[in-house]
């Protein structure tokens, strides 16, 4: 198979990981349909909105998430609202075997090498969110990134990103961005990202699999980028993405839908965020 980057759809069912893993080092990013069944998903599912009403009921702690409280025009009717639930990994049983499906490991190993690990117990671990974007919710959108730009710094790159979709995503309710083969690109760190953080000393000066810099600078907000197309996934889906692949969300267009979904990354590099690191790392991948 060709390995030139398209702006093909880029979806593969479970018979198919060859196709799958072709279109992703070509694209830098690829999607996996019917690798989780109706039981498994159901089961994340429930166990993932039981913990978000317990991070909203103050029954955990810090280290599961925050909880939002919308004040201003909500009035008395201001909700108090969880967006994210961080390690839920470490809540639910079905989010830890959806992360470490055998065939998700065996494609991680293909994309990183045999000695990849999933991050699932610092920075966030594995997270579910709930993005709506009504006005109980914090969420609105994310800005263009690209993953490794949260720690330029640290030696844990590459990586590979994947989302397990609870909802389908549509413009009704948003969706993912991406810019195909930016992957290959010598991506600079980022001077500041949109919370004006700036790149930690020691940083390396790009990332990328490719020494040619980008076409086009990366904006900082939600500019259309050349080339950019948009990735629908369908309920079950799993997207994986490169750590070095340019991708943003874009803002739903119905306040009333909901975009569930639980995200996570294996890597490959050394040194697991402790420390010193741990503190940047977690300003520059709060987008």
């Amino acid at each position: 198979m060709s390995t030139t980057a398209t702006t093909e759809p880029g979806v593969f069912g479970v018979d198919d990981l060859d196709g799958l893993d072709d279109f992703h080092r070509a694209n830098g990013y690829s999607i996996l349909r019917g690798l989780i069944d109706d039981d498994l998903l159901a089961r994340m599912e429930a166990e993932c909105v039981d913990a978000q009403q317990r991070v909203t009921a103050g029954e955990l702690g810090d280290r599961f998430g925050t909880s939002i409280l919308i004040e201003g025009d909500a009035g008395e009717k201001a909700e108090v609202f969880t967006n994210y639930v961080t390690h839920v990994n470490e809540l639910s049983p079905a989010v830890l075997e959806a992360a470490t499906h055998p065939t998700l490991v065996a494609l991680m190993r293909r994309w990183l090498g045999p000695d990849c690990w999933l991050l699932d117990d610092s920075r966030f671990g594995v997270v579910y969110q709930d993005a709506r974007a009504g006005r109980e919710s914090s969420y609105s959108r994310i800005g263009w990134h690209s993953d490794w730009q949260s720690g330029p710094n640290l030696a844990m790159w590459p990586s590979t990103a994947f989302t397990f979709h609870l909802d389908a995503t549509s413009p009704a309710n948003g969706f993912l961005r991406v810019v195909p083969g930016s992957h290959r690109w010598a991506t600079p760190a980022p001077y500041r990202n949109v919370n004006g953080a700036v790149v930690p000393e020691g940083s390396a000066p790009w990332g990328g699999y490719g020494d040619e810099p980008p076409p086009v600078e990366m904006p900082l907000g939600f500019d259309k980028v050349p080339g950019e197309v948009a990735v629908y996934a369908e309920v079950g889906d799993v997207i994986f993405h490169d750590a070095y692949t340019w991708h943003s969300a874009a803002r739903a267009t119905d306040d009333e839908t909901t975009r569930r979904h639980v995200r996570g990354g294996w890597y490959s590099g050394e040194g697991r965020i402790t420390g010193e690191h741990l503190a940047d790392f977690v300003k520059n991948a709060a987008r």
